[in-house]
């Protein structure tokens, strides 16, 4: 059955209804150029989503050597051939006819275009001057959650081992730090513990601060079509947005931004209240259950109820449904991730599940989620601030086997202290200490807290700033140097998804101009640095993706995150596979943690933990006399308020985040017609009875401020719960519509705060406090809002949110045995 749908109109698609214990249905999704019908393609090149973390598989289309749409891929195990509207009206940045094609270097205060040459030789100048004056720490590198396995591997190896500096970190510190170091401290080790398929399995699916409905659409086009089926699993949803999730919950509990661990504590107090554990699982495979019984033992649900601003019986359902269920699955994202106890309440999640001996079953498992399509990547390469090949900075035995990998001495990778995150790279540049900053895929001048701090330290004349990008972002626009990158479907490499699945993405078409390959640009620094090794071999020894990626699974073997069984050969044609994937998982691993064995053992994890509430490392010696045999640790913690409250100035709380129609700072998909018509400008979310209050109607236009900054906007009257207000974070300067730059006054990160979590170092991004007033009434023209996603309007005559003709999408639904 073939079928068409307008794809803005109705993200999710049509309902394939299927059981608990069934095989999820396929439904292809394809969308072509006009005027490009299937039979006009000359080839479909095999590759995954780039623009969400879910990982879906896809086949690009190409025409004429250029990509002309995309299919998705029936065979692969991630989406069974569907794909969100991201994935299908992305692909159109590629061809913008404002990509970045040739190098750029500052000359008399202006960028001016220049040679590959010149613009390598102007860093690579720099860098040996910086090396010579002040040594590796003069030298940092930000990275992105975007590019490929290779790549990351690449840039760890030359920062952590070619130059030896500790100063190297991605924007995953923005969305997936805390997932991270939240499994670290409960398993010893990063690595999701569940698979996607245990939706298919899950009798209660509860999703903690995550809108799942428009950061992965596929994935909860997965769970709508076990809600359409016979044995619907009830869902459990932390919000405090009436988000699609919230719109399908058995539950829904709407806390108080900055009150996640309080909620957290109450739910397991009433878990072990009513004795809803697994005392013999706990007994054999996990410590510290003692500490969380006497923690939450100070928060039953009337004092939760009155510290988050939820029911009290809303909270006992919802713990019912968690403590009584057979088959629990839970998923954590950025309304946990983006708060000031991030990992202290992310850690609490992971509790439920020790508690209850819910993991490595089918339908018993926790996805930690990323926000980036290869933030595990990042992770897994050592390219966050961690060690390559999840290797623990302060296990001696660790570092000197990656010495020996990469045949340097040991005391050339930087072990003195735990590697640097973002944000404390951006204040050693802010101080002067760090004088060269080289930053690929990724706009902090859009995306990091404070954007007043932000645009001034990468402006100072002392801090030398080398930008790799697809377009002239507003980073890129500060830059000394500025490097044409190619990007997706140009290039080659691997990608690694939440549940682990790692992804083969094939070059379909060349890149445009000048632009070179992320990887390529690595290397060519590296030669033209001249990096050797102990014996004068070139460092790194690879020259292309395939053999960087067969370095690469040398550096995992034996590791969590064992790559040795994959080939690109063996990604080839099929599906993804999920790693640890060796001679004992020839065929990769649905599930860890099945045998109730944890990477956790003192001479093997990749951390000792932190102490949740300081960010204090725990030291290898206090490690081993609490986990000497290598268990589930249970970690508690106390509920501390977040530092900035609202009060008399600035009555409410502001919270940030996604929609549905862009990814991150839209840098792509402000290039993509259907999806930012949907979504074309900034707009601020408040609830009814706070708009009343305040004299604000639909589509005023407002100004939104808080200590740090502001932002105009029209006015969204939504359900949000009342004393918060939501702006979403993507809308930077660059203007879509004119491709001038606009004012200051859109950016949501005007707004929010230079801290961050003590332990995963991620920023807040979920409990500023702000004020809002109107400037002018509005003429009728409701928000720019869509209708379809969380920020749908109370106003039920606002005209919902459609595409154009360019918008349909064909979707057609294979039957087979389930």
């Amino acid at each position: 059955m073939v079928v068409s749908r307008d794809a803005i109109a109705n993200p999710w698609g049509t309902r394939t209804p299927y059981r608990r214990g069934e095989r999820w249905p396929v439904r292809v999704d394809t969308h072509l150029a006009a005027g490009v019908s299937p039979q006009q393609v000359d080839a479909w090149v095999q590759s995954a989503s780039i623009l969400h973390s879910n990982g879906d598989g896809i086949d690009i289309a190409v025409k004429d050597d250029r990509i002309v749409g995309v299919r998705g891929r029936a065979v692969d195990r991630v989406n069974h051939g569907r794909l969100g509207p991201k994935d299908l009206f992305g692909w159109q940045a590629n061809s913008s006819p404002d990509r970045l094609t040739q190098p750029l270097v500052r000359r008399n205060g202006e960028l001016v275009e220049t040679d590959w040459d010149t613009a390598m030789n102007e860093v690579v100048a720099q860098s040996k001057t910086l090396l010579n004056e002040q040594g590796p720490s003069a030298i940092g590198f930000y990275t992105s959650g975007q590019l490929f396995l290779e790549e990351y591997y690449t840039l760890g190896v030359i920062a952590h081992g070619a130059i030896g500096t500790n100063h190297l970190d991605g924007n995953t510190r923005l969305c997936t730090a805390t997932a991270a170091q939240a499994l670290k401290e409960s398993f010893g080790c990063d690595g999701q513990p569940g698979s996607y398929t245990d939706i298919d399995h899950a009798e209660v699916i509860a999703l903690f601060g995550h809108n799942m409905a428009e950061t992965q659409p596929v994935l909860w086009t997965r769970i709508l079509d076990r809600l359409a089926g016979q044995d619907p699993p009830a869902i459990v949803c932390v919000d405090p947005r009436p988000t699609p999730v919230a719109w399908h919950a058995t539950v829904h509990l709407a806390p108080l931004p900055g009150t996640n661990v309080a909620l957290m504590n109450g739910l397991l107090h009433e878990i072990i209240a009513h004795d809803w554990v697994d005392h013999d699982y706990i007994d054999a495979h996990a410590v510290g259950f003692d500490e969380l019984v006497a923690r939450v033992r100070g928060y039953p649900p009337e004092r939760v109820a009155r510290i988050c601003g939820v029911d009290a019986d809303e909270l006992r359902r919802a713990a019912a449904l968690l403590g009584t269920t057979q088959r629990l699955v839970s998923t954590v994202l950025q309304g946990f991730y983006q708060s000031h106890q991030a990992t202290a309440a992310a850690v609490q999640v992971n509790n439920i599940h020790i508690v209850r001996g819910m993991l490595g079953k089918p339908g018993g498992g926790v996805l930690q989620m990323n926000g980036q399509p290869t933030a595990q990547n990042t992770r897994e390469c050592g390219a966050d601030g961690d060690l390559a090949g999840f290797r623990n900075w302060a296990n001696d035995t660790h570092v000197a086997g990656l010495a020996a990998l990469w045949n340097l001495d040991v005391d050339q990778i930087p072990h003195y202290g735990p590697p640097t995150h973002a944000m404390q790279m951006f204040r050693y540049a802010e101080q002067g200490s760090l004088r060269m900053l080289w930053i690929s895929a990724t706009n902090p001048a859009v995306s990091l807290p404070e954007l007043a701090r932000i645009r001034a330290i990468l402006s100072q004349d002392r801090l030398f700033v080398v930008v790799q990008d697809v377009f002239l972002t507003e980073t890129a626009a500060l830059a000394d140097v500025v490097l044409p990158a190619a990007t997706w479907g140009e290039k080659t490499g691997t990608f690694t998804n939440v549940d682990r699945t790692v992804h083969l993405s094939d070059k379909a078409v060349r890149p445009p101009g000048q632009a070179r390959a992320d990887l390529d640009i690595f290397l060519d620094f590296a030669r033209r640095m001249d990096f050797r090794d102990r014996d004068g071999k070139p460092l790194p020894p690879w020259t292309d993706a395939e053999s960087a990626f067969e370095a690469w699974k040398k550096c995992s073997a034996g590791r969590p995150c064992d790559y040795t069984g994959i080939t690109y050969a063996k990604l080839r044609g099929g599906s993804g596979i999920q790693w640890p994937c060796s001679t004992d998982h020839p065929d990769g691993t649905e599930r860890l943690y099945a045998d109730g064995r944890f990477c956790s053992a003192p001479d093997y994890c990749e951390s000792y933990g932190k102490d949740l509430l300081t960010g204090t490392p725990v030291g290898p010696t206090e490690y081993r006399a609490l986990n000497p045999f290598g268990k589930a640790i249970i970690k508690a913690a106390d509920y501390r308020p977040a530092h900035e409250q609202p009060d008399a100035d600035y009555p409410f709380a502001l919270i940030t985040g996604r929609t549905l129609y862009h990814f991150h700072t839209r840098t792509k998909t402000a290039r993509a017609p259907q999806l930012q018509a949907a979504a074309p400008q900034v707009w601020v979310e408040i609830a009814a009875t706070d708009a009343e209050q305040a004299g604000i109607g639909e589509g005023d236009l407002v100004d939104v401020s808080s200590p740090r900054g502001a932002v105009r906007a029209q006015a969204r009257v939504s359900a949000i719960r009342p004393g918060v207000l939501f702006v979403p974070f993507h809308y930077g300067y660059w203007d879509a519509g004119n491709d001038e730059i606009a004012q200051h006054d859109r950016a949501g990160n005007e707004l929010t705060a230079t801290e961050w979590d003590p332990a995963s170092k991620q920023p807040i991004f979920k409990t500023a406090a702000a004020r809002i007033r109107r400037i002018t009434a509005g003429d009728g023209t409701p928000a720019p809002a869509p209708t379809t996603t969380a920020s749908a309007p109370v106003d039920t005559t606002i005209e919902p949110t459609v595409g154009d003709a360019t918008a349909r999408t064909t979707e057609e639904v294979q039957q087979g045995p389930r």
